[in-house]
């Protein structure tokens, strides 16, 4: 089980991060693919987490209940539950009637504040920085020849 995190956070086992000093967010990615397999696994890892992202804007726009502040109120595994219970009604409701105002208005909102992170600092030990290293990189298939120059 693995953590989809940005570069904020420190690179340890059981997070995935993005490879810093590499291109990372999708806008970069416009008119020049990736060019390398480091650049495509941020691509990739780029654009699962906008999905994520872009997944919980429209639950926190159609379930107020997810930003209400009242989840303070309910340990983790019933807030896990709540916003599973979210997901599955999003997921029945999309069957019959799908809102495409929220989702290109939850698009947009991502586009306008997709901002690059800033590094919070975290301490980095070293050891674990090497797991995690181990863990990303075998993530990597030798996609090199896959991969375009600009």
């Amino acid at each position: 089980k693995f953590y989809l995190v940005d570069a904020g956070y420190a690179l340890r086992p059981g997070f995935i991060t993005p490879y810093r000093n590499t291109r990372y967010h999708l806008k970069e990615y416009s008119h020049c693919p990736p060019g390398n397999s480091k650049e495509l696994f941020n691509l990739r890892h780029a654009s699962l987490r906008n999905a994520i992202e872009s997944a919980f804007g429209v639950l926190k726009k159609i379930f107020s209940i997810i930003t209400s502040g009242s989840e303070a109120h309910h340990d983790v595994n019933t807030r896990s539950e709540i916003v599973l219970a979210c997901c599955i009604l999003h997921n029945f409701l999309l069957m019959y009637d799908p809102d495409e105002d929220i989702l290109r208005e939850v698009d947009k909102e991502l586009m306008e504040n997709n901002v690059e992170e800033e590094d919070s600092g975290s301490e980095n030990r070293e050891a674990d920085a090497k797991t995690a290293e181990k863990i990303r990189e075998y993530s990597i298939p030798d996609v090199e020849s896959l991969c375009l120059r600009c």
